[in-house]
Order: C-alpha cells, then structure tokens, then sequence
C-alpha cells in the first residue's frame, strides 16, 4: 500500500499518535481557529474524529494526516487529502484539507504540507482532480488554495452540512487538475 506519509524541508505527514490528543483538543475548541466553523467541538467529538482519522489513514494509508514540525517535535495539526463521507453537488470527489493551531499560521507550513500532498495524490494515487472549499468568508484558506494553483468555480454552493440559517453555509470551490499541477511543476 502506498503510504502519504512523508517529511518536507520542516514538516512530517504522519498518522495520528496519543501524544497529539491534547493539541488536537486545543485546536477544535479554538475560537479563531475554528471561526469559520458552525461550532467548536467537545473532547469527546475531537477524541472520536482523530480516531476515524487514525483508522482510515491505517486502513488506506492517507487522510487528514497530523502535522508535525522537524524542528520541535510538536504537533500543530492536520493536513491531508480525503473523500468526503457525505453527499456534495459536486462529488464523489477527493479533497485537500488543513487546520493548524494559530501560533502557525503566517509560516507557509499549510501551503508546505499541502503541495506535499498534492504530489501523493497526482504522482502516486493518479488522481485527476483536488478539490478544496471553505466558507466564502474564511480567506485565510482560500489564500492558500490560490497559492497551490487551484482555481476557484464561479459559483458558490451550500454546504450540506451546515443549518441553512448559518452565515458559513455558502461556501467556495476550488479545484486542481492534475495536468495543471504537472504544468506548474515543470
């Protein structure tokens, strides 16, 4: 089976250890790192997500795989690619996904760990295509979409798991073909 999990210049893609609970927690009850989120959530939610996390990353060898910095050893959250487990008007799809604790935004570490997944999906998986979206308001991740290459859809679309009263219902796509990629690494 091929394995996602790899080292950049400062970053190691890895599965989930018991050592990251705590900074996990931390992360998802995060106000400003979860503000474009419906909700923070519970330690109980963030334990049972970070062990789906582990398991389909065990069993397919990728997913949102944890983040951890060569220099510090620390944890500062996930990156991976996955396909989503609910309906979306454009799917079934593979995504690429990110979430970091603050203290690590503004350093590149996203945009380092994405395009080491881009490089998985593209070179190893074979995939044709990425997605990405977000929250229209959220430009923090659409930034680092945009510095991927991926290119945004000219429409916008509910997201299905989101209540239609919320603000963050409407969310952004982002797309990136794997020619485009291979183009842009040339």
């Amino acid at each position: 089976m091929q394995r996602l999990e790899s080292k950049t210049e400062r970053l190691w893609l890895r599965n989930w250890v018991e050592r990251d609970r705590t900074v996990f927690r931390s992360l998802n009850q995060d106000p400003v790192v979860m503000e474009h989120f419906p909700r923070t959530y519970s330690h109980a939610e963030t334990d049972g997500h970070m062990e789906l996390m582990q398991e389909r990353i065990g069993r397919l060898g990728y997913g949102f795989m944890a983040v951890e910095r060569l220099d510090t050893g620390q944890c500062i959250g996930f990156v991976g690619i996955q396909e989503p487990a609910y309906e979306l008007p454009f799917g079934p799809c593979t995504e690429i996904g990110w979430r970091l604790a603050r203290e690590h935004w503004g350093h590149g570490f996203a945009t380092e760990a994405a395009q080491a997944c881009l490089r998985f999906a593209f070179e190893v998986r074979g995939l044709d295509e990425i997605v990405s979206f977000t929250a229209v308001p959220n430009r923090r991740s659409i930034a680092v979409m945009e510095r991927l290459g991926m290119h945004r859809d000219p429409a916008t679309f509910a997201h299905p798991k989101v209540a239609a009263e919320s603000p963050l219902r409407e969310h952004v796509l982002y797309r990136l073909r794997a020619d485009d990629w291979r183009r842009a690494q040339a």
